[in-house]
């Protein structure tokens, strides 16, 4: 059911990639902001944490036989979150499982990058017929050691700090380190798209919602649930992936039943905005005779 907007989502300027494909849709708890394109059966993608639909760019506009369809995640890029205690990975697949319901899509497989290809496993089994998954260098791994430590407080200091969003992003996360943060990914990325990410990080309610994310993360539901998932899935990894070792991907297709892996070469981990092409003939070969 489509509500009327409480507030306006974020402005949405005509140079953002795609902007003529873009549209909002207020479905409970949040103001979505979706890219379609293409003809054929739906594909939905989902970015990683931090990022947006502009991470597509290069992607969508190489399907042939498939109409993708992008969002953004709650909070980040043009995505005004509606509850901020629904950032975590079970809360995302439960509220993108009610916009693809409220919109019609008949959803035939998942694209998913980083952090978002643990939501397409989860969100795969909310959808109707298990669509199948293509995960690029999926988070597939729990924070360890000192994240696992940093992301819980960072949630508490959120909620309990006006301050504490800005502080974050005048040291951590400044858009003026945009370039150095890429390049620790493993990613060459071209200026247009160092630009991009800039901009984001110059948006207050961007870092908000992926810190949100970050700090309410959990796989331990879904890495439990790794062996009985019956969906289909190939997961595509970068040799040069600084941010996701390649080997949690090799761990947990072997947990699974019907999940492969396959290597992309020596690209990072924003492997599908370094080689969109290359990508994208893989998505349409895997959904071809999966979808």
């Amino acid at each position: 059911m489509h509500l009327a907007a409480e507030a306006p989502a974020p402005a949405l300027h005509g140079d953002w990639p795609h902007a003529a494909q873009s549209r909002f849709a207020r479905v409970r708890p949040h103001h979505w902001h979706i890219q379609e394109m293409g003809q054929g059966p739906e594909i939905l993608f989902l970015h990683g944490a931090g990022g947006a639909t502009h991470s597509w760019r290069g992607v969508l506009p190489a399907l042939e036989a498939f109409r993708g369809v992008a969002v953004d995640l709650p909070g980040h890029g043009f995505t005004k979150l509606g509850a901020r205690q629904r950032s975590s990975l079970e809360c995302i697949a439960q509220d993108l499982a009610a916009l693809c319901a409220s919109e019609g899509w008949d959803i035939k497989g998942i694209v998913g990058h980083s952090a978002g290809g643990a939501i397409a496993l989860r969100l795969s089994g909310l959808l109707p017929g298990s669509p199948p998954v293509l995960a690029i260098n999926p988070a597939l791994q729990p924070f360890h050691g000192v994240a696992g430590v940093v992301f819980p407080m960072a949630a508490r200091a959120i909620a309990t700090l006006p301050f504490a969003v800005d502080l974050i992003r005048r040291t951590l996360v400044a858009p003026d380190r945009a370039a150095q943060l890429l390049a620790g990914t493993g990613s060459r990325l071209d200026p247009e798209g160092v630009a991009l990410y800039a901009r984001l990080l110059r948006q207050r309610a961007h870092v908000e919602g992926a810190l949100l994310m970050m700090a309410q993360w959990s796989l331990e539901g879904l890495m439990a649930d790794l062996p009985k998932l019956g969906t289909k899935a190939l997961f595509l990894v970068g040799d040069g992936d600084r941010t996701v070792p390649p080997v949690t991907a090799l761990e947990a297709a072997r947990q699974m039943p019907a999940a492969e892996v396959e290597s992309l070469g020596p690209l990072g981990h924003l492997a599908h905005e370094e080689a969109p092409a290359e990508v994208a003939r893989r998505i349409e070969t895997f959904f071809a005779l999966h979808a």
